[in-house]
């Protein structure tokens, strides 16, 4: 079982210590800046906006985007799993087929 390690990371200019597998770090700090842009790029020019209003619409904003492409994946998979069903019906038809 492998410990944890403390990172720090910086969202809104407030720093905070969480903890994280030894070979997730990079991602860890990755998904901080990516919150820390989308936060700042909600809060705008709004210096008083509250960091918990602007933390759950951030949330919000990426949980709609997961969401999006969850659908988007799962409609690619309906469509290859029709395809792959077309193909293995015409193999099976042409397998079946009477030798000439």
């Amino acid at each position: 079982m492998s410990a944890t390690e403390p990172v720090n990371i910086r969202l809104l200019d407030r720093e905070y210590t969480v903890g994280c597998e030894p070979g997730e770090r990079e991602g860890l700090l990755a998904a901080a800046r990516m919150l820390d842009a989308k936060m700042r790029e909600i809060r705008g020019n709004n210096r008083m906006a509250g960091i918990d209003r602007i933390a759950v619409l951030a949330a919000l904003n990426f949980a709609h985007d997961l969401q999006q492409l969850r659908s988007e994946h799962e409609g690619r998979d309906r469509e290859l799993a029709r395809t792959l069903s077309d193909l293995h019906r015409r193999l099976d038809d042409l397998f079946e087929a009477p030798a000439r």
